[in-house]
């Protein structure tokens, strides 16, 4: 899961030209990156690690990358 985020972020930045800040990412994936990032134990370590907010949603089939200017703290599920 990681390998596969670095790359979608690196895509995303070679695109747009700046890094994703956003993380829209559905809960059987999320599980997936928590266990591979296991060491990792609270949300706002991991949103640093990742440089990134992270959003659950059950309508994401596959992480998809985003940038905000919005500066949010622990985005919920939508």
């Amino acid at each position: 899961m990681l390998s596969f985020l670095i790359q979608i972020a690196n895509q995303f930045e070679n695109e747009h030209g700046y890094r994703p800040n956003v993380l829209y990412i559905n809960p059987q994936h999320f599980k997936s990156l928590r266990d591979a990032l296991s060491e990792i134990k609270d949300l706002d370590a991991l949103t640093r690690f990742l440089g990134m907010e992270i959003v659950l949603s059950n309508e994401s089939s596959q992480p998809h990358l985003a940038w905000s200017p919005i500066e949010w703290k622990h985005a919920v599920v939508v």
